[in-house]
């Protein structure tokens, strides 16, 4: 018999990705989604001792950045709180824990890409919220992998590709930030080094928590992104626009954005053998993925 892999989160960019993925030899995949458990008001940890699947992936947060200025305590329950609950529990029962955790937790001023022993500096309440998050995973000690992934993007849910195709339907000319740079990641990847982690936890009864980028490969900026998106979906008779490079501050937002989300991936390549791909192949494979999903 088949054991599980408990995946908290069901209808979010990676969850659907990792249901559409598979899970590992040996293990089948069980969601719990809103309708099985509220993170907001219910405790992870007690269904993972109910159920003592074989390993747990936390796939669910608190993804609103800008929502989050003003819901601090909603942001700290899904995105420390819970985590910290699961965390636990996974490490009473020696089960692997695989956590998500963001870009967001630096403050953006270094003019290099961040690695995982960089200082911290979360400029917003989303980002420090999952500072504490790591914070309160790690300290739980177990097989425990925070996973830190920036720009995320899929064929589902609402995400900066998929805005940027609706804009290009409506108008000609879409305005959009060119001095913020990342690494734009397909969530497709996220749910691969989920799974990867996983098997790398399993294989190492001994082993503690650690922390690993992981992020497309290749640096970009929004515009750079948007750019990409409407040649790629023009190539394919979708919709494209033109795009107007814009600075930060002639978009404001509640939350402040890092202007450098760049995220070094070395360690997780080496320790995990993952190969992180160019956000440009993964670009173009999402956009591949979502004319099938519309169809």
């Amino acid at each position: 018999m088949a054991r599980t892999l408990l995946v908290f989160g069901k209808s979010g960019q990676v969850a659907r990705e990792l249901g559409r993925l598979g899970a590992p030899a040996g293990l089948e995949l069980a969601f719990a989604g809103r309708e099985t458990l509220d993170l907001a008001a219910a405790d992870p940890g007690a269904l993972i001792q109910a159920r003592r699947p074989a390993a747990v992936i936390n796939a669910a947060a608190y993804t609103a950045v800008d929502r989050a200025e003003g819901e601090e305590a909603a942001a700290l329950r899904l995105n420390r709180d819970a985590p910290a609950a699961m965390a636990r529990a996974c490490a009473r029962l020696d089960v692997p824990f695989v956590h998500f955790s963001t870009d967001y937790v630096f403050d953006g001023s270094k003019p290099a890409p961040y690695v995982e022993d960089d200082p911290t500096g979360p400029a917003g309440v989303y980002g420090r919220s999952k500072l504490e998050g790591e914070a309160a995973v790690r300290a739980a000690g177990g097989r425990a992998a925070v996973l830190r992934t920036a720009w995320v993007y899929s064929a589902f849910g609402a995400n900066f590709v998929k805005t940027m195709l609706r804009l290009a339907a409506e108008r000609a000319e879409v305005g959009v930030v060119a001095d913020q740079l990342g690494r734009p990641t397909w969530a497709r990847d996220a749910a691969a080094g989920a799974l990867r982690a996983v098997e790398v936890l399993l294989d190492a009864p001994a082993s503690g928590p650690g922390l690993w980028h992981l992020s497309g490969a290749g640096d970009a900026s929004w515009a750079d992104v948007a750019e990409a998106v409407f040649a790629m979906s023009a190539a394919r008779g979708g919709p494209s626009a033109a795009v107007r490079r814009i600075a930060t501050a002639d978009y404001p937002t509640p939350a402040r954005r890092p202007a450098n989300s760049r995220l070094d991936c070395a360690r997780i390549e080496a320790d995990m053998g993952l190969r992180m791909r160019p956000w440009r192949e993964g670009l173009a494979a999402c956009l591949e993925q979502l004319g099938s999903v519309d169809a």
